[in-house]
């Protein structure tokens, strides 16, 4: 399989590190150097709509949200008989159907469970994760996933099958530690290709702070704090070519996850 074909890369992180921002930037450069780019809004807060310059009323609605949809695909319908739902419910005609195109790419809001003590074992939560392995297994453009915060995703394997788990960090101990967490448990889930990428880095100590705290993850990047991105986020505007130093960045990013599954997928 070319490598442009079917290249999964998963972004995930604490909450507030910027992984959105990440994402969207790293989605938009992809769809630039001619890949066909499926961007994946996975989080429950789903930002990643505004921060690639999708207008509000145009940005495509969480597919957590459409009950009866998720009903009829999972057997839980009014009519349904006891309390057993599908565990393989048909997904693979939803993508095109709820997908939003702009900027050259695709973007598809999955959204996320968010009702205290609402898992994947629940019809909503079984829906996503067949969805999400859907796009990752089966589908042959390149995907790129905004994880929700945390390790939830990776604790439902939802991830597994990707090529590259990229982890964004702030200089801070939450966020380290939640990256290594995130990073041992892609690595139990068999991800060969999991990285790091600094963000909101004010001072060069700070870089080499995150460095040495890193268990065994590569740093593909560093990006300084942007009060440029910052206000591109409050205008609602791309953040592609918000900060040109930041988007250089990323552009070397993207070519060293390139190189690092071609790599992977020559063993």
């Amino acid at each position: 399989m070319s490598v442009k074909q079917g290249i999964k890369i998963a972004i995930g992180g604490k909450g507030g590190v910027g992984k959105t921002t990440v994402c969207a930037v790293l989605a938009q450069l992809f769809a630039e150097s001619g890949f066909d780019v499926l961007a994946i809004d996975a989080d429950p807060d789903a930002n990643l709509a505004s921060a690639l310059g999708v207008a509000s009323e145009q940005s495509p609605e969480p597919l957590i949200n459409m009950k009866d949809l998720i009903a009829e695909r999972t057997g839980t319908g009014k009519d349904a008989i006891g309390a057993y739902f599908r565990l393989n419910p048909k997904v693979s005609d939803l993508p095109e159907k709820h997908w939003h195109e702009s900027n050259g790419l695709k973007l598809l809001v999955l959204g996320a469970i968010t009702q205290a003590g609402s898992g994947c074992a629940c019809p909503e939560g079984v829906f996503l994760k067949a969805l999400l392995r859907h796009t990752i297994l089966q589908r042959q453009e390149m995907v790129l996933v905004d994880l929700a915060a945390g390790v939830e995703f990776m604790g439902r394997a939802s991830v597994q099958g990707i090529d590259a788990l990229v982890l964004v960090v702030e200089p801070g101990g939450r966020s380290i530690e939640t990256a290594n967490n995130m990073a041992k448990m892609g690595r139990e889930l068999g991800i060969e290709c999991v990285a790091a990428i600094a963000n909101k880095i004010t001072e060069t100590s700070q870089t080499g702070a995150i460095i040495c705290q890193l268990q065994n993850v590569d740093l593909l990047g560093n990006l300084q704090y942007s009060r440029s991105l910052q206000q591109a986020d409050l205008g609602r505007a791309p953040v592609l070519g918000a900060d040109a130093e930041i988007t250089n960045e990323l552009k070397q990013v993207k070519n060293q996850l390139i190189q690092l599954v071609s790599k992977v997928r020559k063993r």
